[in-house]
């Protein structure tokens, strides 16, 4: 397949939506727990997660453009509060029901059978089934003009990931904790860790490290 972007354009909008979402391969596959002011609800799986730095602990989600109702960014702009929550393998189906579009009065954790789980200093819902999970406060909202899309960055403020899902070197290894990539909009996938790289340094050929 080659395509210019004059072929891109022409193809049918579903079609280029299926190739365009999927050609950057396996994206994380999260869960955003959110509530409004007066205290409903939301849960909704994204894709979208970036690292944005370190120090602070900064992620980034990108959010469609927001011509039409979307819950989960709206209670994030009212709370200043989310949780991202790692979908594992034993709730696929319920976390890709959750990108159904209910009514702004249902919540998906009810709808889909999910739980919340509330933690003390976060103010949005966290999923009780996941076993990565995230609390989060907004720093900051960017507009991107090109295509009316939007990035929410945010710190995290309350990390839980299980012990053994944690290396020596101190990062989490997804298949550990059973966490799932998505391809697409309806494609998941489980990861095996194929090898682990030393530090590349310009005067050193790469070295495997042990698994």
């Amino acid at each position: 397949m080659l395509l210019s972007s004059i072929d891109i354009e022409a193809l049918e909008r579903r079609r280029r939506a299926a190739l365009i979402n999927s050609i950057t391969g396996f994206k994380p596959a999260n869960l955003v727990g959110t509530v409004d002011k007066d205290g409903h609800t939301n849960l909704s799986i994204m894709s979208s997660l970036v690292h944005i730095g370190s120090n602070p602990p900064l992620l980034a989600l990108i959010f469609r453009p927001d011509n039409t109702e979307r819950h989960t960014l709206d209670n994030i702009r009212q709370t200043g509060s989310y949780t991202v929550n790692h979908v594992n393998g034993s709730i696929v189906d319920a976390a890709h029901q959750t990108a159904a579009r209910y009514p702004r009065q249902v919540s998906e954790f009810a709808a889909t059978g999910l739980r919340e789980h509330w933690q003390d200093g976060v103010a949005a819902p966290f999923v009780a089934e996941a076993s990565v999970r995230m609390g989060m406060k907004l720093r900051e909202e960017i507009p991107i003009e090109i295509n009316g899309t939007h990035m929410v960055i945010g710190e995290i403020v309350w990390l839980e990931a299980p012990d053994i899902a944690i290396n020596d070197a101190g990062a989490l290894d997804p298949a550990l904790a059973d966490s799932i990539s998505i391809s697409g909009l309806d494609s998941y996938y489980r990861s095996d860790l194929l090898q682990r790289m030393a530090y590349a340094k310009p005067d050193k050929a790469p070295e495997r490290l042990d698994s």
